[in-house]
């Protein structure tokens, strides 16, 4: 571990110690692809211990560690996180995570999000998912969302139990038919038009579900950008309900799939003449020098195709 990383993770522990007052036992340094800390670096700071479980906050370091670098100080940084903290705790996230152990409770907050299925293979061994080949679409449950802060945890098939002493008959489809419908309802999808979002700070998108006008997208080598209405995990648009085959049907063509990251996918019609070995050249200078890792989602190019309704990998 770099030295400056390493002192900075002290003067955090002891910052949090001595200005918030929890014992320097109840935090702990996880490096990515530990328990926890699969997405990345984070010190879990155990908030309150109850009978059957504790509340943990996860903080992740090394963007805490970017911040500081680019001039941040100590002294914010520890302001931020007793911000998060306070919000943690009166989201009320253990109450909450009990009564989710009630399907009928649960289910309107389901939702799904995707991640790379290799990169976290580890913790999606239990999770419930599908997988679109390296692109794994998770389901989540929504525990709180306060101030814009949205709490949530991956649904795990141990769930299941608790779901199923009152719905017996309840199985992983079920589930992940009822979390994708509910993505839709919360976050629908929206095309995004490149000259829109440079000078117009007010643009949100445009719709074209309810559109047959084939006007509303591109049809030439640029693209589309293809996101939803809050834009984070935007990518997900494509994989909602009657997304892929409307855009399909608009283009009058199959289309290719551009990952740049998890909050969008650019889409390209095959009849434009896009080549997918030039796309993965473009997408992989994209990840290496936009796209942060945090937000990576794959280096694949992969096609829709409308004659059988499925999502197929184009590249190696």
């Amino acid at each position: 571990m770099d030295k400056n990383y390493e002192l900075f993770i002290k003067q955090l522990i002891n910052g949090i110690h001595g200005t918030i007052g929890i014992p320097m036992e109840n935090m702990e340094f996880a490096r990515k692809g530990e328990n926890f800390a699969e997405m990345g670096d984070r010190l879990l700071v155990k908030i309150m211990e109850h009978e059957d479980a504790c509340e943990t906050c996860g903080l992740y370091t090394e963007d805490l560690f970017e911040a500081y670098q680019k001039g941040c100080t100590l002294k914010e940084i520890l302001g931020e996180i007793l911000g998060d903290i306070q919000r943690f705790r009166k989201a009320g996230v253990y109450d909450k995570t009990k009564k989710l152990q009630n399907y009928d409770a649960a289910k309107t907050q389901l939702f799904v999000r995707l991640v790379n299925r290799d990169r976290y293979a580890v913790d999606l061994n239990d999770a419930i998912r599908k997988d679109v080949g390296d692109i794994a679409l998770v389901v989540y449950v929504r525990i709180s969302a306060e101030e814009n802060c949205v709490t949530s945890t991956k649904v795990r098939e141990a769930m299941l139990n608790y779901w199923r002493k009152d719905h017996p008959e309840l199985n992983t489809n079920d589930i992940f038919d009822e979390a994708i419908a509910n993505t839709y309802r919360m976050t629908p999808p929206r095309i995004y038009k490149w000259e829109e979002m440079i000078f117009n700070r007010e643009y949100t998108g445009d719709s074209f579900m309810e559109s047959c006008d084939e006007d509303v997208i591109s049809k030439d080598a640029m693209g589309n950008c293809l996101s939803t209405t809050i834009k984070t995990n935007g990518a997900v648009a494509v994989f909602l309900p009657g997304v892929a085959e409307h855009l399909a049907e608009l283009l009058n063509s199959d289309f290719y799939m551009v990952f740049t990251s998890i909050h969008e996918v650019m889409i390209h019609s095959v009849k434009s003449g896009v080549d997918p070995k030039d796309l993965k050249l473009v997408l992989r200078d994209t990840l290496r020098e936009v796209t942060p890792s945090s937000d990576y989602l794959t280096e694949k190019i992969y096609k829709y195709n409308r004659r059988t309704h499925k999502f197929e990998c184009v590249t190696d």
